[in-house]
């Protein structure tokens, strides 16, 4: 009997080691499983994208040609979530996300510089000034970034508000942490970035739309005089202007230029197809055809980058100049966000390659993460 008694102790030790063997493993799988969908599995889904390959010019060395290459990031509408709608649970999972593809794409792709293009965050337009800090103090954590590269932010609707809400205010807030002034010209290896701060373009002679129209046209001209001198055209009303680089300017601003809407938009990643043909708003979803036109007459541009539809797009106006709007970076916003990748050699537009690569990434986190039904 006591053998017995001996015997059945042995086989539940041994059961409840078996046991606690089992729950060991499976606490270890799950935290490997952790592990990969919240941190490798951005390196292993961003390590198949590539910039642009780049035709040098036979006659630059392979040093000079590599020294006159600009690596440009563009990612927009990261809508850092406020004090007010933002839950705390939320924000948390869909701040973690950018910032894992942000720091992995920084850290694998090694850009020169990153433009974000407006609506960095949601609240801005009627946050307090603590609510305010709050934001700022996660934004750079999130988007931290090494010396090497550059990170610039345009202004949008939801960092001052629509038209109707914007004041002096809320733009010298964004401002002084930004850096950021309509009209501002960026010139990196001889490629020039123009800032506008499109939420100002209304037109309706407003103090600060005032203001920054008269910047921009102030700039056009000192671009337009830049090219012309460098033509060796000579022009009386350039006399005496300040010459810049004379390469034709990239805009980078926050609404998009006048379409009717998006039905002609392809792609993984733009409007779903019940959304592609509502007629957009002028003013709203974007700019007026007055404002658009202006933008298109006084610069000129090789190109126009844009955000504020959450989705991309790639339009061609006046039938020669580029606009790509480039989709949210927020999963909050798609289930598909993306950036896009972006090369300038020695003054030439090289091609321009739009990233699906988070694609993939989404929809595995979709299907782990119960927290992601939450998205609005």
């Amino acid at each position: 009997m006591a053998m017995m008694r001996s015997d059945l102790g042995i086989m539940k030790i041994l059961h409840l080691k078996k046991r606690g063997c089992f729950l060991l493993k499976l606490l270890c799988l799950v935290v490997l499983v952790l592990i990969f969908c919240e941190f490798l599995v951005y390196y292993v889904v961003i390590f198949q994208c590539h910039w642009p390959e780049v035709k040098i010019e036979a006659h630059r060395s392979s040093k000079q040609s590599s020294a006159s290459v600009l690596k440009a990031m563009f990612l927009s509408d990261t809508h850092l979530l406020g004090e007010i709608k933002g839950h705390w649970l939320d924000k948390l999972r869909r701040e973690w996300q950018m910032e894992r593809a942000f720091q992995t794409a920084l850290s694998l792709l090694e850009p020169d510089i990153v433009f974000i293009l407006g609506d960095v965050f949601d609240e801005g337009k009627w946050s307090s000034s603590q609510a305010w800090a709050d934001d700022v103090r996660r934004f750079q954590k999130m988007f931290r970034h090494p010396v090497r590269t550059e990170l610039m932010v345009v202004v949008g609707n939801h960092d001052i508000g629509f038209h109707y809400e914007m004041t002096t205010y809320k733009l010298k807030r964004f401002a002084k942490v930004f850096n950021f002034t309509s009209g501002k010209l960026i010139t990196r290896k001889g490629v020039n970035f123009v800032m506008v701060n499109s939420v100002a373009l209304d037109g309706d002679g407003c103090a600060v739309c005032s203001r920054a129209e008269a910047k921009l046209m102030k700039l056009s001209h000192k671009l337009n005089c830049s090219q012309q001198q460098e033509q060796n055209h000579s022009n009386k009303r350039c006399s005496g202007v300040e010459q810049l680089p004379a390469s034709e300017p990239i805009l980078l601003q926050h609404y998009p230029l006048y379409r009717r809407s998006d039905a002609e938009c392809t792609g993984e990643d733009s409007a779903l197809p019940e959304e592609k043909n509502i007629p957009f708003k002028e003013k709203y979803d974007v700019l007026s055809r007055e404002a658009s036109q202006k933008l298109l007459w006084w610069f000129h541009p090789r190109l126009i980058l844009s955000g504020h539809t959450h989705s991309a797009c790639e339009v061609l106006h006046n039938g020669k100049i580029p606009e790509i709007s480039v989709p949210s970076f927020s999963w909050r916003n798609r289930n598909n966000p993306s950036f896009i990748m972006h090369l300038v050699a020695w003054g030439k537009e090289t091609q321009i390659s739009l990233l699906f690569g988070l694609h993939s990434l989404v929809h595995r986190q979709q299907h782990q993460v119960p927290s992601q039904s939450m998205a609005a």
